[in-house]
């Protein structure tokens, strides 16, 4: 099938704007609507309708969110989303576009400076020019800036940790000991002699629990700093209060840390060498010169006069850019892209030769997987589907929502949903309490009967006790490493009444 002939694609825009489309094609071929509803528990019909409004309309906006990245195959399903966008030209014009966003605002800004293990700027740790430019904008040695591997996910930092090959470990502004899988594993962990856990946090958390040492940190209002949006606008937070008692900013607890290690550069000078937030994000925005984040003509005072602007922000675009690939030039450049790319199936690194190979020199580059059965996939003993997810009341681990009055008093305790049929089936009706067990633990919490899908229960994840991830696998998607927290078989026995 060539793009030519596919029904209600972009020929002209897949042949002068992606690489791929052969290969994708060969991939979706075998892929019929009645394979497909039969994989996924949907009606064919449902799937051609959908494709046809997504193939005929002239604008489509896409959101995707943690439903997509928490699951199995999380990477190719976030990826064919992409793909549909591509295939259609459906992108970088009002209206048309994929919204990949992320569960809060701080989310964005760490990948765009390398938080969550990347390097900053949306930097290739494999591309030694890359590696270079940051080790000259820190005035260190190239071999301090981590890049002899792909970098540690924190699923995999959980299993040094089980090994004993790491010994310390500093968790800042989150709470692990709900957030993870397999709970009864990272309590270990956390709470063991084999790791010295320490914990920044506002309050007190199933977390802090089980910490060594915990240093109380400020909140949001409490200390000044920028954060970026899922559509990359730049925001700047001031200081409305002092924080209380001994608590600071999670940048004063750092630097602090920093100057009692006496990390120095190169030349000798302290390292970090600024010490204000204001210094912090002049330095970043040096080091986001020429990426696709470049926020090089973003300063406080533009931020004060009016907030909310979005990146990239230069001297070519002093107030911002409204939206990308308006040109349909993507960063896929291979001496400039992120990364090189990976296997969809396998998580295997392309090599940057192969990269090269494909010619995408800034071209969208579209890939496929073929589906595979997950892991922890229900069976005779586990045989339904568990799902876990968030509820309108509570944020997250309720760190801050579970101190509300008002939040608490409407949802105080985790509950499970069913659906209509199987709560007939299972002979149980609202407010009856059953058991969720799966191999890694069990939960009893009382029923809810709702719209579900049939085989399917439903837990919120917000709550510390009788823990959703109680239940949940280690596993997680190959590329993109975020656990499989969407998907794993449990059983569902009601419990008699005393």
């Amino acid at each position: 099938m060539s793009c030519c002939t596919a029904v209600g694609v972009d020929g002209a825009f897949i042949d002068a704007h992606t690489v791929g489309f052969d290969a994708l094609a060969a991939v979706v071929e075998d892929y019929t609507p009645e394979r497909v509803a039969e994989i996924c528990g949907i009606d064919a019909g449902d799937l051609v309708a959908a494709a046809e409004v997504f193939g005929t309309s002239s604008r489509v906006l896409s959101t995707v969110l943690q439903g997509f990245y928490q699951s199995h195959q999380a990477t190719a399903a976030a990826v064919g989303v992409n793909n549909l966008h591509l295939l259609r030209g459906m992108i970088g014009h009002p209206g048309a576009g994929v919204l990949q966003m992320n569960g809060q605002p701080t989310a964005q800004n760490n990948r765009e400076c390398g938080a969550d293990g990347d390097l900053p700027g949306f930097r290739n740790w494999d591309n030694a020019t890359h590696v270079r430019e940051l080790a000259e904008l820190w005035d260190v040695d190239v071999s301090t800036i981590p890049h002899w591997s792909s970098p540690t996910h924190a699923m995999q930092l959980f299993r040094y940790v089980e090994q004993g090959s790491i010994r310390f470990l500093w968790i800042a502004g989150t709470n692990p000991a709900v957030s993870m899988p397999e709970l009864a594993r990272i309590r270990t962990l956390l709470g063991g002699d084999q790791c010295f856990v320490v914990v920044s946090d506002a309050y007190r958390t199933e977390t802090t629990e089980l910490a060594d040492v915990v240093l109380p940190a400020a909140l949001w209002g409490e200390r000044t700093g920028t954060f970026t949006n899922a559509d990359r606008t730049v925001h700047l937070s001031e200081q409305a209060v002092h924080p209380p008692g001994e608590a600071r900013s999670d940048l004063d607890l750092w630097i602090d840390y920093a100057r009692r290690m006496d990390f120095r550069s190169r030349s000798g000078r302290p390292l970090p060498w600024w010490d204000s937030p204001e210094d912090a994000f002049t330095e970043w925005t040096r080091a986001t010169a020429g990426r696709p984040c470049d926020q090089t003509a973003l300063t406080y005072d533009v931020l004060r006069e009016r907030s909310g602007v979005q990146w990239p922000v230069t001297t070519d675009a002093p107030a911002g850019t409204e939206r990308l690939y308006t040109d349909a030039v993507f960063n896929t450049d291979t001496d400039y892209c992120e990364t090189y790319g990976h296997d969809l199936g396998t998580g295997a690194a392309v090599t940057r030769e192969q990269h090269r190979a494909w010619r995408p020199d800034g071209r969208a580059v579209l890939k496929a997987a073929r589906h595979s059965t997950p892991p922890g996939a229900p069976d005779d003993a586990y045989p339904m589907r568990l799902i876990t997810g968030r509820t309108v009341h509570h944020f997250h681990t309720r760190t801050k929502t579970g101190r509300a009055e008002q939040l608490e008093d409407a949802a105080p305790a985790p509950w499970v949903e069913l659906a209509t049929a199987d709560a007939a089936r299972l002979e149980v009706g609202e407010g009856d309490t059953v058991r969720v067990s799966s191999p890694r633990g069990a939960l009893s919490l009382p029923v809810r009967v709702t719209g579900v899908r049939e085989g399917t229960v439903f837990v919120p994840f917000h709550y510390g006790r009788q823990a959703a991830n109680e239940l949940t696998i280690t596993a997680w998607d190959p590329v993109s490493k975020q656990p499989q927290l969407k998907f794993c078989g449990v059983r569902v026995d009601p419990i008699a009444e005393v």
